[in-house]
């Protein structure tokens, strides 16, 4: 569970990236699902973009995708959403840690 601090670091980092994984009329299958995992190994940190198509809500959907994952939901706004899952093999991110008072 990541916390809020660390949220926004991660909402800060996602504010340059672009969508690399598109989520058709199709919604959401096990060829989608195996994309976002193997972005999350790669970067940890993927946007999504939901095609006008999908007819999908976006919070609904990452929470999906991160039920599904394991992964952690970061921000939705409009048709787009990231998730955060730390790698196992390729760690790059290094969250800012809560500091106890």
């Amino acid at each position: 569970m990541i916390t809020g601090k660390q949220r926004s670091y991660l909402k800060s980092l996602a504010n340059k990236l672009e969508p690399i994984v598109h989520i058709g009329k199709g919604g959401i299958t096990p060829n989608i699902l195996n994309q976002v995992s193997e972005a999350l190994e790669a970067r940890e940190l993927v946007k999504v973009k939901l095609l006008d198509n999908s007819l999908l809500e976006a919070k609904d959907t990452a929470n999906e995708v991160c039920d599904a994952l394991k992964a952690e939901y970061v921000q939705s706004i409009g048709n787009r959403f990231v998730v955060y899952k730390e790698s196992e093999k390729n760690k790059k991110i290094q969250l800012p840690r809560e500091d106890k008072k």
